[in-house]
């Protein structure tokens, strides 16, 4: 969510302009009786931060619970979209009954019916005890402001309302009782908007005649009654891809969408291209491919490059800023393991292999960097991936170099990686209790974060990645049911077929 911003405002110095379909690789199957029992205790205690979590009131989900007694009374689209897979999850593992799942879902429904929205998507922020849409956590309620302006009173994030409308259809397949409370809110969402329709140049990566712009990607987001951010989400391996998978299904992007936006960095095809030498690793492995859209029926040119691991033959797909949530959150929901086995369900086994690979070179005993909260009492938040610092400038194992710290381990990035290893996602969760025994309690379960160089904690729990090791357990002790839900949804349909259409350069032991 952060991370895209980034990019494209460095790279591109751009100006203001049930398991049906998903199959059970590493499933189920795989995990004892006594890895299942306790992934099942830990979701129990998981399910005490949620209770906590709500606004009585509002029936709101708060951003964030700790340290202590601080409260975080503001949430935002992306974390209302969690909360309702996370009430999903806790129903399917019979942690509460259904009429308890029905009634949780359809109060904060019924909330978000009544907040500010604006072609059907959600602003940035808003305040819990009141549902009113605020400027920033803390700050002044946007009725205050009166003339459109670029700030996040005006903002709609493509991103976090990607999220949210996951979780909507998530919900309604999961509880068809309350599918037209759904749909009513499903109805007016306008992905198109974030969409950048100007002409493209089919031989270069962006169009000299638009400002060199990189049209046919996703804008970051769109200002109300101003038009979309100055910003594309150009780097397709990261979170944005679920509001790309929303857009073509609900047929308001075209497929054009995914096949223009880079897997990495592309070299240049022509003059006006950007330069993306800077990047981790340069000169990119891969090759020029052109692929056939299932979506649109046109044909793109598609730089299906890689990384490589160094001194191994490792070869895989880099996100922006080498975080684990970038690559993986989208797999929770999307059936992308399953879906597409030579492209992102390749690439997210890969990202696993990475990370547990990058942390013995760093000589930690756990892995899984990840944004989260810092090691500590602050109540702060910061960006943590695999970025190869380690190794020689040129030899990076993320696109930007810069833009993450590699000093904390987050318990949601084992969970997110539980349908893909297992094994090892379990080795890492029972060494994460047994080495810091304070990252975890029984009232609410892991804790955000912790620095495996000093043992530090932070004490602090987030509703996204309480609902990512929801989602995880779900999904690892359930045959992919999460995920089963939105690959029963009617807008699965262009996921399915854009997973299933592409073949990536990427592979290797890794030795």
């Amino acid at each position: 969510m952060l991370n895209s911003a980034v990019l494209n405002s460095t790279v591109l110095n751009s100006t203001v302009a049930g398991s049906t379909g998903t199959g059970t690789p590493g499933g189920s199957g795989s995990l004892t009786r006594a890895q299942r029992a306790e992934l099942m205790s830990i979701a129990r205690d998981t399910w005490k931060f949620f209770e906590q979590d709500l606004d009585p009131q509002t029936h709101l989900p708060l951003d964030n619970l700790g340290p202590g007694a601080v409260r975080g009374s503001y949430t935002s689209a992306a974390n209302i979209g969690v909360y309702l897979w996370s009430v999903v999850s806790a129903a399917d593992l019979g942690i509460i009954k259904r009429p308890q799942e029905r009634r949780l879902i359809s109060q904060t429904l019924t909330a978000v019916g009544k907040m500010k929205r604006s072609s059907g998507f959600l602003y940035q922020w808003y305040d819990t005890s009141t549902g009113a849409a605020i400027r920033n956590p803390g700050d002044v309620a946007c009725s205050t402001e009166t003339t459109p302006t670029q700030d996040n009173c005006y903002f709609l994030s493509a991103v976090d309302n990607g999220w949210y409308a996951a979780g909507l259809i998530v919900a309604r397949q999961a509880v068809p009782e309350l599918r037209a409370q759904v749909d009513a809110l499903l109805a007016p969402m306008d992905f198109s908007i974030f969409y950048d329709a100007r002409a493209q140049d089919p031989n270069c990566n962006v169009n000299a005649a638009v400002d060199n712009q990189p049209t046919g990607q996703m804008y970051g987001g769109y200002y109300v009654d101003q038009g979309p951010a100055g910003y594309h989400n150009g780097a397709i391996y990261s979170d944005p891809r679920i509001a790309m998978y929303l857009g073509m299904g609900l047929r308001q992007m075209p497929g054009d969408v995914w096949w223009r936006t880079w897997r990495t960095l592309p070299p240049q095809q022509c003059s006006t291209d950007p330069d993306f030498s800077w990047q981790g690793q340069w000169p990119v492995g891969g090759s020029w491919r052109t692929v056939k859209d299932p979506v649109s029926g046109g044909t793109f040119r598609v730089w299906e490059g890689h990384y490589t691991y160094p001194g191994t033959d490792l070869s895989f797909l880099p996100t922006w800023g080498g975080g684990m949530f970038e690559a993986l959150m989208a797999n929770e929901v999307v059936p992308e393991t399953a879906w597409g086995p030579s492209s992102f369900g390749l690439a997210n086994r890969l990202t696993v292999q990475v990370q547990q690979r990058y942390a013995t070179q760093l000589g930690y005993p756990v892995w899984g960097l990840s944004p989260s909260s810092t090691a500590d009492d602050t109540g702060g938040y910061a960006t943590y991936g695999v970025e190869g610092q380690a190794f020689p400038a040129g030899q990076g194992l993320s696109q930007c170099s810069t833009c993450a710290a590699e000093t904390t381990v987050t318990p949601h990035a084992s969970f997110l990686a539980l349908p893909i290893d297992p094994q090892g996602a379990m080795a890492n969760i029972d060494t994460l209790r047994a080495l810091y025994p304070q990252v975890y309690s029984r009232d609410g379960g892991f804790f955000d974060a912790v620095a495996p160089g000093t043992g530090a904690v932070g004490h602090r729990r987030l509703v996204l990645d309480q609902s990512m090791i929801m989602a995880g357990i779900d999904n690892a002790l359930n045959h992919n049911a999460l995920s089963g839900y939105f690959a029963k949804d009617q807008v699965s349909w262009a996921a399915r077929a854009v997973l299933g259409a592409e073949r990536m350069t990427i592979g290797g032991s890794g030795h």
